[in-house]
C-alpha cells in the first residue's frame, strides 16, 4: 500500500514541477572580432549571451532608459534688482509665524490689557472665573479692535503697494514699521526712550530716526507700568469690602469664619451693580486715547 501511494505521488508531482520549470533561454551570438559561420559554431572572439524570456521585457527594456525622478525648484525674483529672492522671504515669512505671538503681545495693546482683566479677576477672588481662555480671547478682540486703524494704515501705505509690484519688500517692510513706532511712541513716556538710548550709546535722536530696538522695551516698560497702576485702582473698592467684612466679623465673635465666604458674594454683588465690566473695557478703551 505505501509502495502504491508513493507511485502515485510521483506520477502526480514530477510532472507538475516539469511543466512549471522554464525552458532554457535560446542563444544569441553577438558578433566580436568575427561573426558566426553558417555550420553553427561560433567564431573565435564571439560573445555568447542568453536571450532574456519574451514576459516582461518591454518593462524592463522602458525602466533601464528612464532616468531617475527630479524635483527642480526654481527661485525667481533673484535676480532682481534691490528684491530679496524667494527663498529669503520664504526664511522670512516662516520666522515671523514663529515669533508672530510676541509680535502681538509686545508691539500692540495686548499687553496693557491682559494684565488688566488679569487683575480684576484677582480683584474679585475668582481665579478661574472667567477663565483663561475667555480673558485672553476679549483682550486679543480689544486689541484688534483698537489696533484697527493702524492695521488699516499698513495694509494701505505698505502691503497693497508690495502686492501690486509697486515697491520692493524691503520697501513694505519700512513703510509698515512707521504706523506701528507711531502708536508705540505715543503709549510709551519720554523717560523710557531715554533711558534706552542712553543704555544703548545713542546720541540725540529724532523721533521719527528712533530704532526699533529702543522703541520696543520702552513701550513694554510702559505698558506694564500702566497697567500695575490701573490695576491698584482697581483693587481698592475690593479692599474696603474686605476689611469691613473682617471688622464685622470679628466684632460679631465669628473668628473662625473665613472672610472670604462673606467677602466674595459682596464683591460680586457690588460688582454687578456698577456695570462693572463695562467700567473696566471702557476705561481701558479710552487709556489708548481712543
Amino acid at each position: 500500500m505505501k509502495r502504491l501511494l508513493l507511485i502515485l505521488a510521483l506520477v502526480v508531482v514530477v510532472p507538475a514541477v516539469s511543466a512549471q520549470t522554464p525552458p532554457p533561454a535560446t542563444p544569441t551570438a553577438v558578433a566580436g572580432d568575427a561573426a558566426t559561420p553558417a555550420g553553427g559554431a561560433p567564431a573565435t572572439g564571439a560573445v555568447i549571451t542568453p536571450t532574456p524570456p519574451a514576459n516582461g521585457a518591454a518593462a524592463r527594456a522602458s525602466s533601464a532608459t528612464a532616468g531617475p525622478f527630479r524635483l527642480n525648484i526654481g527661485l525667481e525674483g533673484a535676480g532682481e534688482k534691490g528684491e530679496v529672492s524667494v527663498a529669503l522671504q520664504i526664511l522670512i515669512v516662516m520666522t515671523l509665524l514663529s515669533v508672530a505671538p510676541s509680535i502681538v503681545l509686545l508691539m500692540t495693546s495686548f499687553t496693557r490689557i491682559v494684565i488688566v482683566l488679569g487683575f480684576v479677576r484677582t480683584a474679585l477672588g475668582t481665579p478661574s472665573a472667567p477663565s483663561n481662555q475667555i480673558v485672553i480671547g476679549l483682550s486679543l478682540f480689544l486689541t484688534f479692535f483698537l489696533m484697527g486703524p493702524v492695521f488699516d494704515r499698513v495694509n494701505e501705505e505698505a502691503l497693497r503697494p508690495y502686492l501690486a509690484g509697486n515697491i520692493t519688500s524691503v520697501e513694505a517692510i519700512d513703510r509698515a514699521v512707521v504706523p506701528l513706532k507711531q502708536f508705540m511712541l505715543k503709549q510709551t513716556r519720554s523717560r523710557d526712550v531715554e533711558y534706552f538710548l542712553q543704555l544703548g550709546g545713542f546720541g540725540p535722536t529724532a523721533v521719527k530716526d528712533l530704532p526699533m530696538r529702543v522703541v520696543i522695551p520702552a513701550f513694554v516698560i510702559s505698558e506694564l507700568q500702566t497697567a500695575f497702576q490701573m490695576g491698584f485702582l482697581l483693587f481698592l473698592p475690593f479692599l474696603v469690602i474686605d476689611f469691613l467684612v473682617s471688622s464685622v466679623l470679628m466684632a460679631l465673635g465669628m473668628m473662625m469664619m473665613p472672610p472670604v465666604t462673606v467677602a466674595l458674594p459682596l464683591k460680586l454683588l457690588l460688582f454687578v451693580l456698577v456695570d462693572g465690566w463695562h467700567l473696566v473695557v471702557r476705561s481701558l478703551v479710552q487709556s489708548f486715547g481712543v
